[in-house]
């Protein structure tokens, strides 16, 4: 079931089914806005603490200001967990949501309002296991809600074996966010 009468963030509602999922994989490809999927094996509960994992695609960063926007009004607390590469990039994108995070935070702050709360954890994997790395730890960081990037395009492996983030929706035992990697995002409205 797609429940789109919310006009900031579309819902998904399905079976954990592959097929299923990936149909509805295929229905978002070229959706603006954010999409969660709630499976049946799912625990949806109070958003608490966000999952954020960052690798080093340049497109990582536009996470930022999604996962700010529901830690605002959620009072939630952010856990960035940050690739284990051998580059800088994943180190750089991290950077650039923790920048987003302090300067929201600060105007928070100058409005008597509380202070976004972040950490940054250092993930075991590199950017290539990191999305099956945090739809598996859920024991260790305790999350209400992971939120991912799409894949950019489809691969022949993405088409034979299944994209990274419908096995992560798969196995993730929360809510899945999805950000679809485009230039013209929609901005999330107060």
């Amino acid at each position: 079931m797609i429940w789109d009468n919310n006009e900031d963030i579309r819902l998904i509602e399905c079976e954990n089914d592959r097929r299923i999922i990936q149909r509805h994989l295929n229905e978002c490809r070229e959706e603006r806005r954010p999409y969660v999927f709630v499976t049946n094996t799912m625990t949806i509960k109070p958003l608490r603490r966000l999952l954020v994992p960052v690798s080093m695609l340049e497109e990582e960063t536009y996470k930022a200001e999604i996962c700010t926007y529901l830690a605002r009004k959620t009072g939630a607390h952010i856990i960035l967990l940050q690739a284990n590469d051998y580059g800088s990039h994943a180190k750089q994108n991290t950077n650039r949501i923790v920048t987003h995070i302090e300067a929201v935070s600060r105007r928070q702050i100058e409005n008597g309002e509380q202070a976004i709360s972040y950490e940054v954890a250092i993930a075991r994997k590199d950017s290539f296991g990191l999305i099956r790395e945090a739809a598996e730890r859920q024991r260790d960081f305790c999350h209400d809600l992971l939120i991912l990037t799409a894949s950019r395009d489809y691969g022949l492996d993405d088409i034979l074996f299944g994209p990274p983030e419908r096995k992560a929706i798969q196995r993730a035992l929360v809510p899945v966010m999805l950000v679809n990697p485009r230039e013209d995002l929609f901005s999330l409205c107060d």
